[in-house]
């Protein structure tokens, strides 16, 4: 083999039952359904080693944007109410903040990275990119990783 890994979309009805199974067992456990693998094996019907056999290669398409976690980083003047314009944007956006994290303000300014989950966003990130960019205090705006 070797090679790189190929990826199908394929219909979930095309799908032999024990990937279904896999996945459902897999989203069980993500959300705390049950604890354990073998719990949630049990309450879908399949074998332990069928779900260890199949669990990395089985994603359902919906998860597979999870996980879109971008972080920014944004130069921001050091004036009252910068910070939270700035949060408000993502909030309107659809973004979900995960972490932020903020310099002591040198010179007049402030450097914040925010990291956020973008999957979900209704509007798009070219949107959010330009809004922040454009708000009051923002001296700089880019993306450093994602």
């Amino acid at each position: 083999m070797g090679g790189k890994t190929k990826f199908y979309i394929v219909a979930a009805e095309a799908l032999p039952e024990i990937f279904i199974k896999v996945a459902q067992a897999k989203q069980m456990l993500q959300t705390g359904e049950v604890s354990t693998v073998g719990a949630a094996t049990r309450e879908v019907g399949i074998s332990r080693s069928a779900f260890y056999k199949y669990k990395d290669a089985v994603q359902p398409f919906n998860n597979m944007k999870a996980g879109r976690i971008i972080t920014f980083y944004v130069m921001l003047k050091d004036n009252p109410g910068v910070l939270s314009n700035i949060l408000t944007i993502f909030a309107a956006s659809g973004a979900n903040i995960l972490t932020i994290n903020q310099s002591i303000p040198t010179n007049g300014c402030a450097a914040v990275t925010i990291s956020a989950e973008t999957s979900e966003m209704p509007s798009s990130l070219e949107d959010l990119l330009s809004r922040v960019s454009a708000a009051s205090g923002v001296v700089k705006f880019e993306i450093l990783a994602g």
